[in-house]
């Protein structure tokens, strides 16, 4: 089970409505942080996510609105906590704005590779059309074989057995060979996918492929396209736009202008034109489950 908290929804500047992005990924009783708004560590606590088991955070990009609020976590962390490793994954030059240079702080250049492999998920990340150093993410838990297990039973599988076929791939059960693949299934890991700030990009579409969900900024409505295009944002189009050709199953709207109050209606009647499955326009709190 992977909760998806968004923590903090606005975009480059906080609002009533909203505070500076922030998203938590709680899997397995471990919190990974998705960007770092300013005030993050609050905005935690006020959710009841916990960040006492935060070990991996990752910076998006280098603009303030992402990674401010890391100083204040870091020194929460330090203060609170008996923490002694936090792996931080941010663009090179984030080395020159580390003020707290606590030992347990271990940077990691961000690169369009996989950059962390967990007991049963990887975390990796691709480059985006933004600024220079600009990424997102993806999350993805491992692929499990899964068995018919009455159809595997009437061939006489049992006990040590299932674990055996699945490392030779074939087993012999009283003179009969059975296949792994004739008694099993593949079932897909659950797969969500962050795109950082960034216009529409066809790198991200690419990496977004068939992900349960897509959560992608939409700074603008679609009728402020020009000003999109100047500071290489996304509108509501464009996420909707890449949401239905990476054939995504959940699309969640965020990093929102604080000219758009609270008001939901605008944004998902622009995304319904282009996409067809879930919407959700983010809310600092919203959590999201998927199993």
């Amino acid at each position: 089970m992977l909760d998806i908290y968004f923590l903090g929804t606005s975009s480059g500047i906080p609002s009533v409505y909203r505070g500076m992005p922030c998203i938590a990924l709680r899997w397995q009783g471990e919190v990974i942080l998705w960007d770092v708004g300013e005030c993050c560590q609050r905005a935690l606590m006020k959710h009841k996510v916990g960040y006492g088991s935060i070990r991996n955070i990752f910076i998006s990009h280098l603009h303030l609105d992402h990674f401010l609020g890391i100083y204040g976590l870091i020194e929460t962390l330090r203060m609170t906590t008996h923490i002694d490793s936090l792996n931080v994954f941010a663009p090179s030059r984030f080395k020159e704005l580390l003020i707290n240079k606590w030992p347990f702080i271990k940077l990691k250049r961000l690169r369009e590779s996989t950059l962390l492999r967990g007991k049963d998920f990887t975390i990796s990340a691709f480059k985006v059309k933004h600024v220079k150093g600009s990424y997102g993410f993806v999350f993805k838990q491992d692929d499990k074989i899964k068995f018919y297990k009455e159809k595997a039973r009437k061939l006489g599988l049992k006990g040590k057995m299932f674990r055996e076929i699945q490392e030779k791939g074939s087993l012999n059960i009283n003179g009969r060979v059975v296949e792994l693949k004739d008694i099993s299934y593949v079932k897909k890991g659950i797969k969500i996918v962050y795109s950082g700030d960034t216009a529409f990009s066809q790198n991200l579409v690419r990496h977004a492929k068939n992900a349960d969900l897509l959560i992608h900024e939409a700074t603008f409505d679609e009728s402020l396209e020009e000003e999109a295009r100047e500071t290489n944002h996304s509108t509501v189009k464009d996420a909707a736009l890449a949401a239905s050709k990476a054939n995504v199953k959940h699309l969640v709207l965020t990093h929102i202008s604080g000219r758009y109050k609270d008001d939901d209606s605008l944004y998902l009647a622009q995304a319904e034109k282009y996409f067809k499955g879930k919407i959700t326009v983010a809310y600092d709190g919203l959590k999201i489950t998927l199993r």
